[in-house]
C-alpha cells in the first residue's frame, strides 16, 4: 500500500481570552470532577508508564528486546500527552492545537530512529506529561477532601441518628461530641468546599502556565511553519514551470514546428500543384487549430479564469465535463473562500482527474467537496482504477502535495496496489 501525508505543523494561535475559573461555576465543577478522575485514573497510567520503562531498559541487554518496550514507552508518553492536552483546552477552551506526532523525514531504519528520538525530546509532550502529572497529583488530594465533605455532611445529621455522646469524623478519627456535631460539620464541609475549589482553581492556573506556549515558542512556531509553507511554495512553483516547459516543448513546439514546414511545403507548390497546396494548407489549418487547443489547456492549467468569475463549484464541473472519464461530482460549499485556498483545491482535483485518465485504467472517478464548520476546504478524489501511485519529486503529484503545503493546508495520498486511489485535502479558507 502507498499511503502518504503531508502537513505543516499548525502554529499555536494565541490563546482566546477566557473567563477566570473563580467566574464560571460549571468550569469549577468539570475541574473538579475531572482531578478526581485523574485520582483515581493516573496513578495507574504512570504506573504502566514506568513499567514500560524499567522493562525497556533492563531488556535491552536481552538482544535488544527492550528497544521494542522502550519504543512502547515513547508513544504510550505521546499518546498521554495527547490525550491531556484536549483535556485541558476542552475543560478551559484555550484554543491550543492538537499535539501532532512527529513525522519521518529522511527514508530507512535511521530515519525511523530520528524520528522516534525526536518524538522523545518533543518540548509539548513533555510539557503535557508534566501537566497530567501535576493534576494526578491533585486527584489524589481532592479525593480524600471530597470523602471528608461528605462525612462533614453525615455529621451535620448525626443529632437525628446518633446512640452515643460523640460521633466520629470519617476519615479524619476525631471524634465530635453530639452538641457541636452540627456546627463542627457546617464548618469542616465548608472547609473541605473551599481547599477542593482552591485546588481546582490551582490547576486551573498551572495547567494554563505549562500546557499554553509561551509568546516565543508560539512565535518561533509560527516561523518555522511560515518556513515550511515557503519551501512548498518554491518547490510547487519549481514543479509547475517544469510542467509548463516539458509541455511547450513535447507539444506544441513541435506542432507549430510542423505547420510552419507544412505552410513552407504549401507555398512551394501553390503555383505548381495548387491542389496539393490547398491539402497541405488544410492540414496546417487542422494543425494550427490543435495547437491553440494545447495552449488553451496549458493556459488552463496554469490560472482557471472561471475560478475566478463564478467560483469553484462551476470550475469543478467545468473541469468534469472535460474529463475523458466520468465524474460523480458533489461540491457543498455555503460561501467563497480566498482565491488560494479554491486554487488549491482546483488544481489538486485536476491534477488526480488527468493521474486516473492516464494511469490508473479507471472507468469512473468521485469527487467529493465541503465546507467543513472550521472554515477550512475539505475535498477528496476517489477513482476505481488499479491503484500504486506514488509521490515522486517533480511529478504530479509532488506538485499536488506542495501545492497544499504552501496553501497551509494538508493532503493526504491511498492508493494501494489493485486500488482504489484516494486523495484527501483540506485547506484553511479565508472569505
Amino acid at each position: 500500500m502507498t499511503s502518504s501525508t503531508l502537513a505543516p505543523s499548525a502554529a499555536p494561535a494565541a490563546p482566546p481570552p477566557s473567563r477566570s475559573p473563580l467566574r464560571d461555576p460549571l468550569r469549577i465543577a468539570g475541574a473538579i470532577a475531572q482531578l478526581a478522575a485523574l485520582g483515581v485514573v493516573g496513578p495507574v497510567v504512570f504506573t504502566v508508564l514506568a513499567t514500560l520503562l524499567g522493562v525497556g531498559l533492563g531488556l535491552v541487554p536481552v538482544l535488544g528486546i527492550g528497544l521494542v518496550f522502550l519504543l512502547g514507552f515513547v508513544y504510550a508518553l505521546y499518546g498521554v500527552a495527547w490525550l491531556e492536552t484536549a483535556r485541558v483546552d476542552g475543560l478551559y477552551a484555550l484554543g491550543l492545537p492538537g499535539l501532532a506526532p512527529r513525522r519521518r523525514t529522511t527514508p530507512g531504519f535511521g530515519g525511523f530512529l530520528r524520528v522516534v528520538w525526536r518524538q522523545f525530546i518533543d518540548p509539548s509532550m513533555w510539557r503535557a506529561i508534566a501537566s497530567a502529572a501535576i493534576g494526578t497529583v491533585l486527584g489524589l488530594i481532592v479525593l480524600p477532601l471530597v470523602s471528608v465533605f461528605a462525612s462533614a455532611i453525615v455529621l451535620v445529621f448525626a443529632p437525628l441518628f446518633a446512640r452515643s455522646g460523640a460521633v466520629t469524623l470519617a476519615g479524619t478519627g476525631i471524634e465530635v461530641p453530639v452538641s457541636w456535631a452540627v456546627v463542627t460539620g457546617i464548618l469542616v464541609a465548608l472547609v473541605a468546599v473551599a481547599a477542593i475549589i482552591g485546588l481546582a482553581v490551582l490547576h486551573a492556573v498551572l495547567a494554563r502556565a505549562i500546557v499554553v506556549p509561551t509568546r516565543e515558542a508560539q512565535l518561533v512556531e509560527q516561523a518555522r511553519t511560515s518556513d515550511v509553507r515557503r519551501e512548498g511554495a518554491i518547490r510547487a512553483s519549481e514543479v509547475e514551470r517544469t510542467r509548463i516547459e516539458r509541455d511547450l516543448h513535447d507539444g506544441v513546439q513541435p506542432r507549430l514546428v510542423s505547420v510552419g514546414m507544412t505552410l513552407g511545403l504549401a507555398q512551394q507548390k501553390i503555383d505548381d500543384d495548387p491542389e496539393a497546396a490547398k491539402a497541405l494548407l488544410a492540414e496546417a489549418h487542422t494543425s494550427t487549430k490543435a495547437a491553440i487547443t494545447e495552449l488553451r489547456q496549458l493556459a488552463r492549467g496554469i490560472h482557471a479564469s472561471v475560478l475566478d468569475d463564478r467560483g469553484l463549484d462551476a470550475a469543478l464541473s467545468a473541469l468534469a465535463g472535460r474529463s475523458p472519464i466520468p465524474v460523480q461530482l458533489d461540491v457543498r460549499i455555503d460561501r467563497r473562500c480566498d482565491s488560494n485556498a479554491e486554487a488549491a483545491v482546483y488544481f489538486c482535483i485536476a491534477e488526480s482527474l488527468t493521474n486516473a485518465a492516464k494511469h490508473s485504467r479507471a472507468t469512473g472517478c468521485r469527487v467529493l467537496v465541503r465546507q467543513r464548520p472550521d472554515g477550512s476546504l475539505w475535498a477528496r478524489v476517489e477513482d476505481d482504477g488499479i491503484g500504486g501511485a506514488q509521490v515522486t519529486p517533480g511529478g504530479g503529484l509532488d506538485g499536488i502535495m506542495n501545492r497544499v503545503l504552501a496553501a497551509g493546508g494538508t493532503a493526504r495520498l491511498d492508493s494501494p496496489q489493485g486500488g482504489p486511489t484516494s486523495l484527501e485535502v483540506s485547506v484553511p479558507c479565508a472569505s
